[in-house]
């Protein structure tokens, strides 16, 4: 067991559950925290929306009589630029979050709605692309809604989250300078699963 994960078994239930966070949090925190920074974990997110773009940008590429080599290469750079914005967004969700120094959100009453759009905007993109639609507030839309998620839960949740977990792996004290360390909503079990990946699984 990491030596945070052991410092985080030893704090009150509170704290203990916040630190935890859900299954998404749990799959990445389970490397070396400098491979779970937050800019590599938007990055990774970028990557993954880029690959679920592929379907609707080969089939209507094909429609247009392009070659796989062009496809190819709009991909690539389709890609570099979603991956650029979703890691320069996770730079500043933890730039802010070494500022504001607020505990991380749990997203309880919106979990499920935050991870439906990215699906919502990939239905929007898809009729988009591939009827070629010259509607621009509806790509633009299905844009923000497929991109927006990701980036968000990263500066809610997770950045402030990595990085209380990374100032307890370097022995600093993780609460310093904070005027809250952990929200508790009134009426809720703080005991209570919090299996973040079940329920985007539902929500589907």
């Amino acid at each position: 067991m990491e030596r945070w994960q052991n410092v985080v078994e030893s704090m009150d239930s509170e704290h203990k559950h916040m630190l935890r966070g859900g299954s998404v949090s749990n799959f990445f925190l389970r490397d070396s925290l400098t491979l779970c920074h937050p800019i590599f974990i938007g990055g990774c997110y970028g990557l993954m929306i880029s690959i679920a773009l592929l379907v609707p940008l080969i089939y209507s590429s094909l429609e247009d009589g392009d070659g796989y080599y062009q496809i190819a290469r709009d991909w690539i750079f389709q890609m570099l630029i979603i991956v650029s914005i979703t890691s320069f967004l996770g730079a500043f969700s933890i730039l802010v979050s070494m500022i504001a120094k607020r505990p991380p959100a749990r997203l309880l009453y919106v979990r499920k709605i935050l991870f439906s759009l990215p699906f919502i905007g990939l239905a929007i993109l898809s009729v988009s692309i591939i009827d070629k639609s010259n509607i621009i507030l509806l790509d633009r839309l299905g844009w923000f809604l497929y991109i927006l998620p990701g980036p968000l839960w990263i500066h809610l949740s997770y950045a402030p989250r990595w990085r209380i977990i990374d100032r307890i792996d370097r022995d600093i004290d993780p609460f310093e300078g904070m005027k809250m360390t952990v929200y508790i909503d009134e009426g809720t079990d703080v005991l209570e699963s919090d299996s973040d990946l079940e329920e985007v699984i539902e929500a589907i």
